[in-house]
């Protein structure tokens, strides 16, 4: 089943268009939990994957992290205390995301997730297009052009926007330090790639942190600094040192934003989602006029299905009768129906075969007056 009860689902679980005898009671979405949406980024070896498993003692619910670097069998209690799913290949990345968020994993009640790491899915999935343009080209050294990468962007970047956005949970991205200068960039081809993923995560995340191991006072110490902030919770510069966790950043933001927002579950609302809403009366439609019917009435009254086809040009820009709309149709009879009525002012419209009787003339030698073209209606 699908979670959300105003949609239908299609076969991959996510929403179709609203029903159309729903209402969104817009009140009943006001946010009634807590959550914290944030970037982890760092270089190799300074504890990232570890506080990612700090969320699973965050009391959020069961954590589900999604291993693009196949790690997580590292962490002490996978499989029992949190979920580390290894995606073998990145295009099975959106896949379990689905299953998780929409499909059979719903069944596991994960209350928060995180993906290890962003930089990894974004790379493996930027190296194919490089291979692709350098295959379509001939060129082992082309490089996609400006417009190619910022599709690309845009169509990895669905990962993030399920995640972040449509999980409604907190969540938790890894991601690589970027390369910095002219050198990073010219020795590995991924220094492309690092500062694309930056700029777009930025976006869907509530704060970005670097992680680092600096000396401070004669120890090293793991720091955690604030670099960008969506949060005014989060000052950018902020610093936590030390055994850092998740739950660590929850309090303080607790302490800082002084919202009574639950994070566990979210509470409880006082107004229904939607209201249904009550079907509209039924009301009459006048039935359509076909095109053989048309020219059944103008023959009867003397005109040519030629005089139709000079109408429908004239009027709608349209040679073939048999491709007349229906509106086009019921104008055209429209003209037709005027013209008669000039043309026979007793008649006061369509009449029936039966009850038509041929005027008398008084000259003998008088001819029936041709119809008049359907062009002057």
């Amino acid at each position: 089943m699908c979670p959300d009860v105003l949609a239908e689902c299609d076969n991959t679980g996510r929403p179709t268009p609203w029903r159309k005898n729903f209402a969104v009671l817009f009140s009943s979405r006001r946010p009634r939990q807590q959550r914290l949406v944030m970037a982890v980024r760092g270089g190799a070896g300074v504890g990232k994957s570890h506080f990612v498993r700090s969320m699973a003692e965050a009391n959020l619910g069961r954590l589900c992290i999604f291993d693009v670097e196949r790690k997580s069998r590292l962490l002490k209690g996978n499989g029992e205390v949190f979920d580390g799913l290894e995606i073998e290949h990145p295009d099975e990345l959106p896949e379990f995301i689905d299953w998780a968020l929409s499909g059979e994993g719903q069944e596991q009640n994960y209350g928060c997730y995180a993906l290890d790491s962003w930089a990894s899915y974004f790379s493996a999935k930027h190296s194919e297009m490089v291979a692709a343009v350098r295959d379509r080209t001939g060129d082992h050294l082309a490089q996609p052009s400006a417009e190619e990468l910022a599709a690309d962007q845009m169509i990895l970047q669905g990962v993030l926007r399920r995640l972040c956005i449509e999980s409604g949970k907190s969540v938790v991205i890894v991601d690589q330090i970027p390369a910095k200068g002219k050198e990073a960039k010219e020795d590995n081809e991924v220094g492309r790639v690092l500062p694309m993923t930056a700029s777009g995560l930025e976006y869907f995340v509530d704060i970005m942190v670097e992680v680092s191991l600096q000396e401070r006072d004669g120890e090293v110490v793991r720091v955690f600094q604030i670099v960008k902030s969506n949060s005014p919770a989060f000052e950018v510069g902020f610093e936590l040192t030390g055994g850092v966790t998740f739950t660590d950043f929850i309090n303080h933001m607790k302490r800082e934003s002084g919202t009574d927002l639950p994070m566990e579950t979210p509470r409880a609302s006082t107004v229904p989602e939607t209201l249904e809403e009550k079907p509209s009366p039924l009301s009459l439609v006048a039935p359509t006029l076909t095109v053989q019917e048309l020219i059944a009435k103008a023959e009867r009254h003397g005109f040519k299905v030629a005089d139709i086809v000079t109408g429908a040009k004239l009027y709608h820009n349209q040679t073939n009768i048999y491709r007349l709309a229906p509106e086009q149709i019921s104008d055209l009879d429209r003209r037709i129906s005027a013209r008669i009525e000039r043309m026979n002012p007793t008649a006061g419209g369509d009449q029936t075969d039966a009850a038509k009787q041929p005027a008398t003339n008084t000259e003998p030698n008088a001819r029936t007056a041709p119809a008049r073209n359907l062009k002057r209606a």
